[in-house]
């Protein structure tokens, strides 16, 4: 018991190696000063917590350094568990950790939304096993709760969630570990959903960063095309982060990853933080940045044998995907502004938005629901938390991406999972 705790701690103090990331203004900083851009990549080896494997971790971790990725987004994990060792190899090769909260069981719903002390409990025991971690770079409050447009009535429910960990996270005193939000890009919602998220000039309400997770860009296509043009002039002087949480079209394919260029390059870096690619793992979608072995048959049961693909084992890059990303995040060293340096007057805060006809719901700044709210009426521009979702109608407009689509880049091993809780990446 003694050396088996003496090495937990001895695995543990190895990951406070890193510098720590906070949110200031606009931009992630380090806290030795430096600003941070996100070099990431989807990690989610099984439906369960990937980071309790500590000899696959510093398989993969390895990997992933020589790939340049910065930064892990893990969907799920179990609190119970210990991550010190996954957490330490991922420190060890310079990664950062950001991890949603959520459970398959406690995620905001977009049709009847909710916050209770139970979903907030449960939040809450995921940030306490993290907070020590110094590669720890920031926590999602929920992943693409509002999927189609006529279910934005959510949005302040995504607001008390964040308000509330907040207070919880300050009042542990835990230090300001940034806590945000993944949204699904939906055109009928932007930029309206990442305005009301960052509105009403309460800091303690607001997210600290916006994930974006877009498949727009699908190679061969450019800046224009693409529609990142949009996405640009939308998040142009952004009150916080905002970054693509997850990014990667394949279709027609091969990845080319030619949006790098634009995401860390002049057109866009002076408003986006980086970008998370889809995905780590090969899986029947095609996603995979590596695989642990040949396909088996759908059918195949084994060790570590999900849907067909091994889930664990040495990391063998999948070609060409791998190479070209790697080449192109070798070539992108964006430096960035000093935090000595940066000005947040430089950011622009956003208005509430009033509600659109078929589009955004919320009218205004509508008072935030208080722990146990659930809606139960009808939004209005009179500060209100009860208010009633309309009936879902799915709609597509130009440079979006639809729902079908979206679920076609999930893991295939998942998907059984998925159709029972509704949502989860």
């Amino acid at each position: 018991m003694r050396s088996s705790t003496f090495l937990a701690l001895c695995s543990a103090a190895v990951s406070y190696a890193l510098p720590t990331i906070e949110s200031v203004g606009g931009k992630f900083f380090t806290s030795d000063g430096d600003q941070f851009f996100i070099k990431g990549v989807a990690y989610q080896l099984t439906e369960k917590d990937p980071l309790v494997d500590t000899e696959q971790c510093t398989r993969d971790a390895s990997l992933m350094k020589k790939l340049g990725a910065n930064t892990i987004r893990v969907y799920h994990v179990d609190p119970s568990e210990d991550h010190s060792g996954c957490m330490s190899a991922f420190s060890d090769a310079g990664i950062y950790t950001m991890i949603d909260m959520d459970t398959f069981d406690t995620y905001i719903l977009p049709n009847d939304p909710w916050w209770n002390q139970t979903q907030l409990n449960r939040y809450s025991e995921v940030m306490d096993a993290f907070q020590h971690y110094d590669n720890l770079l920031g926590l999602f409050v929920g992943n693409e709760i509002i999927a189609i447009n006529n279910q934005s009535n959510a949005a302040p429910f995504i607001k008390a969630s964040c308000r509330d960990l907040k207070a919880y996270r300050d009042a542990k005193g835990y230090r300001n570990i940034p806590i945000g939000y993944s949204a699904t890009d939906i055109a009928e919602l932007r930029p309206w959903l990442q305005d009301y998220l960052t509105c009403g000039g309460n800091s303690s309400e607001n997210i600290d960063f916006y994930g974006l997770n877009s498949y727009q860009w699908c190679d061969p296509t450019d800046y224009m095309t693409s529609g990142y043009s949009n996405l640009q002039e939308q998040a142009k002087n952004f009150p916080v982060p905002i970054f693509f949480s997850e990014t990667g079209c394949n279709k027609p394919g091969p990845r080319l990853f030619d949006d790098q260029d634009s995401i860390f390059g002049p057109d866009m870096v002076n408003d986006w933080s980086g970008a998370i690619i889809y995905e780590w793992i090969e899986e029947a979608n095609d996603y995979g940045l590596i695989s642990y072995g040949p396909e088996a048959d759908a059918t195949a049961t084994g060790a570590n044998i999900v849907g067909g693909f091994s889930r664990a084992g040495t990391p063998t890059p999948v070609s060409p995907d791998f190479d070209n990303l790697s080449k192109h995040w070798a070539t992108i060293t964006p430096t960035g502004v000093a935090r000595s340096d940066y000005d947040t007057a430089s950011v622009s805060t956003r208005e509430c938005p009033t509600s659109t006809a078929g589009g955004w719901l919320v009218d205004g700044n509508v008072r935030i629901p208080s722990l146990g709210e659930t809606l139960t009426g009808s939004y209005s521009s009179i500060p209100s938390a009860t208010g009633t979702a309309a009936s879902p109608s799915p709609s597509e407009t130009q440079n979006s991406v639809s729902g079908s689509k979206e679920i076609a880049g999930m893991g295939a091993g998942l998907v059984s999972v998925m159709m029972v809780f509704a949502f989860w990446l």
